[in-house]
C-alpha cells in the first residue's frame, strides 16, 4: 500500500536524491524518457553496479518507478510533475558569490 509523504518528508526525500550528482543526472536523463538501467549506464559512463545503487536510492526516496517490461525493467519519473519540478529547480536563480563558499563546506559536504 503506498502513502502519501507530510510536506517535509518530501522535500527531505528530494533533496537527499539530488545530493549527488550522478543522481541528478539520472534524474535529468528520466526528466526526458523512461530508460533501461543497461542504456542509463553507458549514457551516463557509470557502471551497472553504481547505477544500480543510485537507482535503488531513488526507488527509495520515491522519485523513480520500475514498469517491467518481459524480461526487462524500465525506469520512469514517478510522477511526471518531477520533470517539472526538476525543470523549475535547473532554472531558477540561484545567488552564489564565486569566491565564497558556505562556512560549513568542509565539514557538512555543502555548495
Amino acid at each position: 500500500m503506498l502513502i502519501v509523504a507530510p510536506d517535509i518528508e518530501v522535500l527531505v526525500r528530494f533533496g537527499r536524491a539530488l545530493a549527488d550528482p550522478i543522481r541528478c543526472r539520472i534524474l535529468l536523463a528520466l526528466r526526458q524518457a523512461p530508460a533501461y538501467p543497461a542504456d542509463l549506464a553507458d549514457a551516463l559512463g557509470v557502471s551497472r553496479t553504481r547505477l544500480s545503487n543510485h537507482l535503488a536510492c531513488l526507488r527509495d526516496c520515491g522519485l523513480v518507478v520500475t514498469v517491467p517490461d518481459g524480461r526487462r525493467t524500465r525506469y520512469e519519473l514517478a510522477d511526471e510533475r518531477l520533470g517539472h519540478a526538476l525543470d523549475d529547480l535547473r532554472t531558477a536563480v540561484v545567488a552564489v558569490e564565486t569566491d565564497r563558499t558556505c562556512p560549513d563546506a568542509e565539514t557538512k559536504g555543502c555548495c
